[in-house]
């Protein structure tokens, strides 16, 4: 009888470790923003950068990694259009201290998640793709680091 009964608590312990197949599953796939999406989603999430970080200066300068994405080449326009300076070749002016930018954009459920991160802040948001551009489907994510 005690056998059984460990042998009972031992199964209920372990069923608790299984999963069906039709599990939800969470994965993310890069998607290829193009168009007036990127433009849209781009220009979106510079303006609440800017609201972040503060209005560009004349020494205010942001350092992004070379992409040849639609949506990196939109971002930096978008930046641009701010009045921040962007570097993308990483030659960086003697004694000017660039901003780091990383960026993604991720797809998932037919809605594009969108993310811009700096080493102080990150900023977040789903949108969803529209024939005009892109519509925000979320709130604004931020995340402040210390």
């Amino acid at each position: 009888m005690r056998k059984l009964f460990a042998f009972l608590i031992a199964v209920a312990l372990l069923s608790g470790c299984q999963s069906a197949d039709d599990a939800l599953t969470i994965s993310s796939t890069p998607v290829a923003v193009t168009g007036p999406a990127a433009s849209a989603i781009a220009g979106d999430m510079a303006s609440r950068l800017a609201e972040q970080i503060g209005s560009a200066g004349a020494a205010t300068t942001i350092k992004m990694e070379t992409n040849t994405s639609e949506f990196a080449s939109a971002l930096e326009a978008a930046l641009k259009g701010w009045g921040y300076t962007v570097v993308t070749d990483g030659k960086v002016v003697k004694d000017v201290k660039p901003v780091e930018l990383a960026h993604a954009i991720d797809g998932f459920d037919g809605q594009v998640l969108a993310q811009i991160s700096t080493p102080s802040i990150a900023l977040g948001r789903a949108y969803t793709p529209t024939a005009a551009g892109a519509v925000p489907a979320s709130p604004l994510s931020i995340m402040q680091r210390n």
